[in-house]
C-alpha cells in the first residue's frame, strides 16, 4: 500500500490507468509469474496506477483466493511506485468480503462494479455501495454500467458518503454524466473523480475531456503501451492532431475490430499481449479466444499503429 491518497495520486496521473490481464498457464491455473511480469512491464512503462483483477483482468472469473494472490502480487511488483486499484464485486456480502481481501493484500482502493444480474432501485444501489465502502478503510471508485445507472441525485449522495472518492463511467451517456458533474459539482464541496471507463476508451476520450473527465482506463496499454502513451500526453499538451490520427489509424479500426466478437473487450485485449510476447494464455469460460483471422488483424494492426507512431516523430 502507498502512504499518499488515491484521489491525490490519480488526480493528474502522469501516464495511463493499467487494467492488466490475468495469466493463465496451460492447465488454466493462474499463472502468478507471468501476471507479474506483466504488471511489472506495465509499471515500468510508464503507467500512472495499476487497476488489478477488474474487467480486462477477469474479476468473474477468479475464486476469492485467486483474486487475493493477484492483488498482492501486483502491490508486490509495484512496490509503492504506484497506487493498486483492486475489483470487487457480486452481491453486498460478497462484495464486502473481496473488498477486505484487497484490503489484506494491501491494495491503495477498490473498483465496485455492479452488483450481480438484479436490477435495483435507487435506493437499494446506494445501500449497496455504501456497505462495500465501510466494509474497509480503503477508497472506493463506483462503476457505473449495465444494471447499475445513477440519478445526479444518488451520485451526490455517494460523493457524500465517507470512503467513496469517485465514479468510472461505463454507459457513455454524456448528458447523464454532465448533469452528474454539475449536481455534485453544486452540492459537494470536495473534488470527486470521474473516469472515462468505457471499453477502449481512448475512442471516446475527446468528448470525455469536453466535459471534464481527464481520467480513463487503457486496455490498450496491456499490449501496446508506446501507442497508449502517445495518445495520453496528446491528450495531456492538446495536441489534437496527433490523437486523431491515432484514432484514425489504430484505435477505431481496433474498436470495429473488437466489435466482431462478444467478449472480445477482454479475449482480443488478451490475444495482443500474446502478441506482445509475453504467453498470459487464454481467456477463461465464458468467453472465447478470438478467431485466428482476427488476431491475424489484430497483429497487422499493432504493425500500422507503430507505423504511425514513426511518422508523429
Amino acid at each position: 500500500m502507498t502512504t499518499a491518497p488515491l484521489a491525490a495520486r490519480l488526480t493528474v496521473p502522469s501516464g495511463p490507468l493499467f487494467f492488466p490481464v490475468t495469466a493463465y498457464g496451460p492447465d488454466g491455473t493462474v499463472d502468478i509469474e507471468v501476471f507479474r511480469a506483466h504488471v511489472r512491464r506495465g509499471v515500468e512503462a510508464g503507467a500512472a496506477a495499476v487497476f488489478a483483477c477488474c474487467g480486462t483482468g477477469e474479476f468473474h472469473a477468479l475464486t476469492p483466493e485467486e483474486f487475493q494472490r493477484c492483488v498482492r502480487a501486483a502491490v508486490e511488483e509495484t512496490a509503492g511506485r504506484v497506487p493498486v486499484v483492486a475489483g470487487a464485486g457480486y452481491g453486498t456480502a460478497l462484495a464486502a468480503r473481496y473488498a477486505r481481501l484487497a484490503e489484506e493484500a494491501g491494495a491503495d482502493g477498490l473498483l465496485a462494479m455492479p452488483p450481480y444480474l438484479v436490477v435495483a432501485g435507487q435506493d437499494g444501489l446506494l445501500r449497496h455501495y455504501r456497505e462495500i465502502a465501510a466494509a474497509t478503510a480503503l477508497p472506493v471508485i463506483v462503476y457505473q454500467r449495465d444494471n447499475a445507472v445513477f440519478t445526479p441525485e444518488t451520485v451526490v449522495a455517494l460523493a457524500r458518503t465517507d470512503g467513496i472518492v469517485g465514479l468510472k463511467d461505463g454507459l457513455g451517456d454524456l448528458d447523464l454524466m454532465q448533469r452528474i458533474i454539475s449536481a455534485v459539482r453544486t452540492e459537494v464541496p470536495d473534488d470527486f473523480l470521474y473516469f472515462n471507463g468505457l471499453p477502449t476508451a481512448e475512442q471516446t476520450q475527446l468528448a470525455y475531456r469536453g466535459i471534464g473527465v481527464t481520467l480513463y482506463s487503457s486496455a490498450v496499454f496491456c499490449f501496446v503501451p508506446d501507442l497508449a502513451l502517445a495518445f495520453h500526453q496528446a491528450l495531456r499538451t492538446g495536441d489534437d492532431t496527433t490523437a486523431h490520427r491515432l484514432l484514425d489509424g489504430f484505435y477505431r479500426p481496433f474498436v470495429e475490430l473488437r466489435a466482431q466478437g462478444r467478449g472480445y473487450a477482454v479475449a482480443l485485449v488478451k490475444a495482443g499481449v500474446r502478441l506482445s510476447g509475453l504467453d498470459v494464455g487464454e481467456v477463461r469460460p465464458p468467453l472465447h479466444e478470438p478467431s485466428e483471422d482476427h488476431v491475424k488483424q489484430l497483429a497487422q494492426l499493432i504493425e500500422r499503429g507503430h507505423a504511425l507512431l514513426e511518422e508523429t516523430k
